[in-house]
């Protein structure tokens, strides 16, 4: 039997394995660690002898307190690597259980870096995030605000080292807001999930039955699982508290529910734009900006009113248009792509809007009409910027459309086929050549599923409506024909 001590060595070993990049050796070695501390805490329970005791002289032996300290901060340290090489495993449910018992015990016994400590429990949320599991993923973060505001402000001298490390701590800081806006955009975005018809639309009937199911279950359901997962430490528990109280985690089921999550969702995106600036962080910039933009997208989602859920998608054009002009697609093409398609979509929701606004009125003006063909011709702008950069360097389009293109590209196509056909025109020659236009993009979609059968599956829905129009519209071509042919 291995004297309990042996802790520290086969912590070691698990390192120095799992450094060699021997993950599967590191395992048996931190599992061994693990099996040997519940093993001594079972038969003995009094903390063992420290390792360094051997060398000292009696008097200078340690408490009982102390080697407790040692004893247990060893196995907090085994089961840090242990969630390390489960993570490594992908073992990922594993790894989450064994990195929030880590940042439990690290609080219990005081030993943590609370920078260190903040970023591992906000790493720790979104793994909640990706299981719906919205209160722990709050509460992780609420600690990890709290937490971090222990490390306080460095003392700003005149030395490089002092800069540095401030600089570390606001770069840290803006990733822990980069978490917590992740935590608002899955919260508004399941919601909506929760209460969208089969047209994306706010279902009435479904958001009364939600509401009406949630008064009932609110508190049973979270007072059972608080217990699991509480970071509680009597002098953080009433901040953490303060912290969570500040933003809900329950579905919001109307605007002002879900107007609360986005404005703290924005609040954070402030926090962390401040830190990552165009200028030196293009990648990650962007990627705040089209998160802020996602946050405006599914708060339209809860506005009844057609012109203020318009004036929400402007609000996303003029954040994600400057950044697509400034980008060079030769070095950022992936990130240029998303944007160009981004702001195709939401030019194409809003044109959907104005028609909808439109349809209201007794008779469309020409201001309204010009409004919607506008944003019609925005919309194909972007989708044939996006289609252009898929051409090989001869511009030629490709045959055959790779994997992680296929549908974007198909909707791009399907998308312009529609928009051509919603241009509002009273000339008649210039109508007939949008319907033209409209019936070859409608073409390719349907010649491209008859080429690539695999290609389908991709697009089932606009593959049925393509084939209606492309069997629809020749025939509406010719009376069109008809009846222009006096002029022509």
């Amino acid at each position: 039997d291995a004297p309990p001590f042996l802790l520290s060595p086969q912590n070691n070993l698990g390192i120095l394995w799992s450094e060699r990049d021997e993950i599967k050796t590191a395992q048996t070695y931190l599992e061994s660690a693990e099996a040997l501390y519940h093993q001594y805490m079972k038969e003995d329970g009094n903390p063992p002898m420290d390792p360094s005791e051997h060398f000292m002289e009696e008097h200078e032996k340690l408490t009982d307190q102390e080697r407790s300290k040692r004893f247990e901060k060893a196995y907090t340290h085994t089961l840090y690597y242990l969630a390390q090489v489960y993570q490594h495993l992908e073992m990922i449910e594993k790894a989450a259980q064994y990195c929030h018992t880590t940042l439990k015990r690290q609080l219990e016994f005081s030993g943590y870096y609370p920078v260190e400590w903040a970023l591992n429990a906000a790493t720790l949320s979104q793994y909640y995030l990706s299981k719906q599991c919205f209160m722990e993923a709050r509460h992780c973060l609420a600690a990890a605000n709290v937490i971090f505001s222990q490390a306080g402000q460095v003392p700003s001298a005149e030395d490089n080292e002092a800069e540095q490390d401030q600089q570390d701590l606001r770069q840290r800081k803006a990733e822990i807001a980069r978490c917590w806006i992740k935590y608002c955009l899955n919260l508004l975005q399941s919601a909506r999930k929760l209460l969208e018809d089969n047209i994306g639309e706010l279902d009435l009937d479904r958001q009364l039955e939600l509401k009406a199911q949630r008064k009932k279950e609110e508190d049973e359901k979270e007072n059972g699982r608080k217990k699991a997962v509480l970071f509680v430490t009597s002098d953080i528990c009433d901040s953490v508290l303060a912290m969570e109280e500040k933003v809900s985690c329950v579905y919001p089921l109307d605007f002002q529910e879900a107007r609360e999550i986005f404005l703290v969702g924005q609040n954070y995106v402030q926090e962390a734009k401040e830190f990552f600036q165009v200028d030196g962080y293009v990648t990650d910039h962007i990627e705040i900006v089209q998160d802020h933009s996602a946050l405006f997208k599914v708060l339209a989602f809860f506005e009844e009113d057609y012109e203020r859920r318009c004036k929400m998608h402007k609000r996303r054009v003029d954040m994600l248009e400057p950044l697509c002009a400034d980008l060079n697609p030769q070095y950022y093409l992936l990130i240029s792509r998303q944007l160009q398609f981004e702001l195709a979509d939401t030019y194409y929701e809003m044109m959907d809007l104005k028609v909808a606004i439109g349809n209201r009125l007794e008779e469309l003006d020409s201001h309204t009409i010009k409004k919607i063909n506008l944003l019609a011709q925005l919309a194909i702008k972007y989708y044939e910027l996006f289609l252009d950069s898929l051409r090989n360097p001869d511009k030629v389009f490709p045959e055959e459309l790779e994997e992680d293109v296929l549908r974007p590209a198909m909707v791009a196509k399907f998308h312009i086929a529609r928009l051509y056909g919603k241009l509002i025109t009273s000339d008649g020659k210039k109508q007939l050549e949008n319907m033209q236009t409209s019936l070859e993009y409608y073409t390719f979609l349907v010649d491209y599923c008859e080429k690539y059968p695999d290609a389908v599956r991709a697009v089932e829905t606009e593959l049925e409506l393509s084939k209606e129009m492309v069997g629809l519209l020749p025939t509406r071509m010719e009376r069109l024909r008809a009846k222009l042919s006096p002029f022509i």
